[in-house]
Order: C-alpha cells, then sequence, then structure tokens
C-alpha cells in the first residue's frame, strides 16, 4: 500500500492512502495548532486499536458482546532516553464476561500485527527523488 504525505500548511502532515485521510499536527509548543493529533499519538493509536480489532473478533466468533469491553494503554518511559520502554494493555471486561476466556481475550490481543511488527521490525530505506511536471 502506497502512502502520500503532504504538507498542508503550518505544522501539518497529512497521509493518504486510498479514500482516507489521516491527518496530523503539532501542539502549539511544536509550533502547530494541535487541530488532530501528533503523529506519535496516531501510532501509539494504531498498538491499541490493533489489539482492540483482534479483541473484537475474538468477542464476536464467540457471540459476545464487545460493547462494555474496553482496553486502557499506558506507556512506561526508559527514563535515561525518554523512548517508549514498555506499553501495556489492560483489557478491561464487565463482570459477566465468561471466566473461561480471560486468558484467550489476552491470547487474541497478543496477535495484534502492530505488535508483530515491534517484535520483527522492518529495515527503513530513505530517499529523495525529483517531483514529475
Amino acid at each position: 500500500m502506497n502512502m502520500i504525505i503532504d504538507f498542508p500548511g503550518g505544522a501539518r502532515v497529512d497521509a493518504h492512502f486510498g479514500p482516507y485521510t489521516v491527518p496530523t499536527d503539532q501542539p502549539p509548543y511544536g509550533g502547530g495548532v494541535a487541530t488532530a493529533p501528533t503523529p506519535f499519538a496516531v501510532f501509539l493509536a494504531s498498538i491499541g486499536t490493533c489489539a482492540g480489532i483482534y479483541v473484537l473478533g475474538f468477542c464476536q466468533q464467540r457471540g459476545i458482546n464487545a460493547k462494555d469491553i474496553r482496553i486502557v494503554q499506558s506507556l512506561r518511559a526508559n527514563p535515561m532516553t525518554g523512548m517508549v520502554a514498555e506499553v501495556l494493555l489492560d483489557i478491561q471486561l464487565p463482570a459477566n464476561f465468561p471466566e473461561r476466556y480471560k486468558t484467550a481475550v489476552i491470547r487474541s490481543a497478543d496477535q495484534c500485527a502492530v505488535k508483530k511488527h515491534f517484535e520483527h521490525p522492518p529495515t527503513f530505506s530513505i530517499k529523495t527523488s525529483t517531483l514529475a511536471k
């Protein structure tokens, strides 16, 4: 899948792919006006929403209503580097969630494709080229 990244003004940087646009912006202290999440926030949201897709699919396959389930994502940073050291996902289940599925729902979230890319990261190649007129 190709994405086109463009610069619509200010500190905005948007990604376009298929029929979608994912807008990003920076907060005022970063030169933006906070009209959209930062690229890093979108990246972090992809982790939780990916895990959520797997939890939702797990529930749908078993006829479990996922309406009252939520995932709370938090981070632990390395104090030396400020980089994310650990991503914590707390799958909050309603009291009537079947006990026999609690371990399995964790395993389903663990299948997240975004998480798997952390475990086996891609390489990056960055180049420049000239726009055709």
